[in-house]
């Protein structure tokens, strides 16, 4: 079924007249956490009520999707093995981000190139939350790149990850928690404790994801010319730890050391500047070039998941 929803979803991506029909798993989970957000987060309470709010708020979220995924699970069961499957597979391909991650990364250097500065400005602000104004043309592609390496563990491997282990059911609480905490997981003074739950929680899900995409750049960049795998692995075991995020800095410091990158370090969100700490030890100055070197990466490590997939399916039939 994962292998299947992979393929699926890095050939097709989510059609657009899909997404205008009945909108996307990830916008039904967001309205129901912006519908409780309104009801459960009210300023007056104290720190204390607003935390317990807030996880009463992420119980209510996995309760509804956990129950909605796994009434879909047992009905694509009841179609007997092989159309369960591939239905079970079709839903699942609505999970993974493979396909629109690709295409707003390619956007920037693209639009970077045809546009200048305002156009790459433009597409950058379209997938991360720094302040585009402050962005320099070598800040605005290692944003880009530092976005795709992030969002391959998020966005891709970690949903791999937990359809592999729990199904559809699995797959769907994954990007639950993963909605919410970039919904209200924000230390603001509206969600610093309301949104803590979430926060917490999306760390948790994504430990296991985060180290194995950094292993799957690292493979990658022993597979792609001009990547660097011996610096990949050393700026993971250098730098991961020192990224304020637990899990953004295993991706971004292996993307970083493949390509001969400096990531992530100072940056600004919105008129606020967060101190952080570099990965890896290469050139700050990206390119437009770096980034289609980063996405020739990505695909291969999307590759290598594929594989990855299939071949822990075989021994399982084996078994």
């Amino acid at each position: 079924m994962l292998v299947l929803a992979l393929a699926v979803e890095a050939g097709l991506g989510y059609p657009d007249r899909l997404y205008r029909l009945a909108g996307h798993p990830v916008t039904w989970i967001g309205g129901l956490i912006a519908a409780l957000d309104r009801g459960l987060n009210r300023e007056a309470d104290p720190p204390g009520y607003r935390r317990a709010a807030g996880v009463l708020a992420v119980l209510i979220v996995l309760a509804a999707t956990g129950l909605a995924a796994l009434a879909l699970a047992l009905a694509c069961g009841a179609l007997g093995l092989l159309p369960g499957v591939v239905l079970c597979a079709l839903l699942a391909a609505s999970l993974p981000a493979q396909n629109s991650l690709h295409d707003h990364v390619a956007r920037v250097a693209r639009d970077l190139d045809r546009d200048g500065l305002a156009g790459g400005r433009r597409a950058v602000a379209m997938i991360v939350g720094r302040n585009p104004e402050t962005l320099d043309e070598a800040a605005l592609c290692r944003a880009a790149i530092e976005s795709l390496a992030e969002n391959f563990s998020d966005g891709v491997v970690a949903p791999a990850f937990w359809l592999g282990a729990g199904g559809l059911p699995g797959g769907a609480l994954y990007k639950a928690v993963n909605t919410a905490d970039s919904m209200i997981g924000h230390r603001t003074p509206r969600h610093e404790a309301f949104g803590w739950a979430a926060a917490r929680l999306d760390d948790l899900v994504n430990l296991p994801a985060s180290r194995l995409t950094a292993g799957l750049i690292v493979a990658a960049a022993a597979l792609t010319p001009g990547a660097s795998a011996r610096a990949a692995l050393a700026a993971v075991r250098r730098d991961a730890g020192r990224h304020r995020s637990p899990n953004a800095g295993w991706p971004e410091a292996a993307m970083a050391g493949a390509l001969g990158l400096r990531l992530a370090g100072p940056r600004v969100y919105g008129s606020t500047r967060v101190e952080d700490a570099w990965m890896g030890s290469g050139r700050p100055e990206a390119t437009a070039d770096d980034i289609r070197r980063a996405l020739g990466l990505y695909r291969r490590a999307c590759g290598l998941l594929w594989g990855l997939a299939a071949g822990l399916a075989c021994l399982a039939l084996a078994v």
